[in-house]
């Protein structure tokens, strides 16, 4: 990211009002992170460009071709001035625990839920930061069932639950005290081999040792290229959470995040969107972080390309 976006960056809401209260500031702030080193014409590759009063575009000064500041990003189409949706976002990544889309529609002034909704879904989008590092060095993995009570029978078995995945850099030396770092989830169809060694093979790298407990569908991960450190819970006090504390940590934090921030009113098909939201938090949790939330968002929102309602309903890409 180019330095003049993290510069003079939003703290509290005084300081936002001041840095990002109009539409005309958010603008030149989002041309900064739509071409974060510096205007480039995709026509002739000009570095000049005028602005356009009434019409967000950047018009190339040689040959006239105009780049939309919004097409391709989670702003395109939008209606609403980029004012409120920068509040929108600041909202978001300033509170500690997130925002429902109850508590955005009264904060933001929506006329409707389902405004709030959407727009919260878009931005969880650009929460997805593609190319990632994978997780290295000693991880911890395991999967668990999230969601409301449901008859069935408990543990791999659960019924009308959605089997989550999940993968968290757990540092060295004892449990506690224990830092730790970068953090990912993913819905799996089932606890297989092929579904959970696919979800390592794309967030771990090569050759870090991994820690899971005994169960098969981690049996090809020596077989893989991972220094695999299986735990047998039947011989050691039988309780994953003290032979896998870092997993299982983060496992009750996301759940009652789930429960605490949304109530649990989560449907299956929207989950990952809400699990990338927890993952995009946690992996920015310090206090050094938190001030960076709100510019690596705007950066990711203008790469991100846009969601319909229609899309957003049904659970699809786009």
């Amino acid at each position: 990211m180019a330095e003049p976006l993290l510069q003079d960056l939003p703290r509290d809401l005084p300081t936002f009002l001041r840095r990002f209260g109009t539409d005309t500031r958010c603008r030149a702030y989002l041309v900064r992170a739509r071409w974060p080193e510096g205007f480039c014409c995709g026509g002739c590759g000009h570095d000049r460009a005028y602005s356009h009063k009434k019409r967000l575009i950047e018009e190339c000064r040689a040959c006239g071709k105009q780049h939309s500041i919004l097409a391709g990003t989670i702003f395109e189409q939008t209606k609403t001035g980029l004012a409120r949706w920068f509040l929108a976002i600041f909202l978001v990544t300033s509170s500690k625990g997130g925002i429902s889309a109850m508590e955005l529609q009264r904060q933001m002034g929506f006329g409707s839920y389902g405004t709030a909704w959407s727009w919260l879904h878009k931005i969880r989008r650009a929460m997805v930061v593609p190319g990632r590092k994978p997780l290295r060095d000693r991880v911890e993995a395991d999967e668990t069932y999230v969601g409301g009570p449901r008859p069935g029978k408990p543990g791999r078995g659960a019924a009308g639950k959605a089997l989550v995945a999940g993968a968290v850099e757990s540092g060295r030396g004892k449990a506690r005290g224990r830092r730790l770092g970068r953090l990912r989830l993913a819905i799996v169809a089932d606890a297989s081999a092929n579904n959970l060694g696919g979800f390592l093979a794309q967030n771990i790298a090569k050759p870090a040792a991994v820690a899971t407990d005994g169960w098969s569908g981690y049996g090809r991960l020596a077989d893989a290229g991972y220094a695999h450190q299986p735990i047998n819970l039947s011989s050691s006090w039988g309780d994953a959470a003290l032979r896998l504390p870092a997993i299982h940590l983060v496992f009750g934090l996301a759940k009652r995040w789930l429960l605490g921030t949304h109530h649990g009113a989560v449907r299956p098909k929207h989950l990952q969107a809400y699990l990338d939201e927890y993952v995009f938090r946690f992996n920015r949790r310090t206090a050094r972080s938190v001030a960076h939330r709100f510019a690596r968002l705007i950066e990711q929102a203008v790469k991100t390309p846009p969601l319909t309602y229609r899309g957003i309903v049904h659970g699809m890409a786009t």
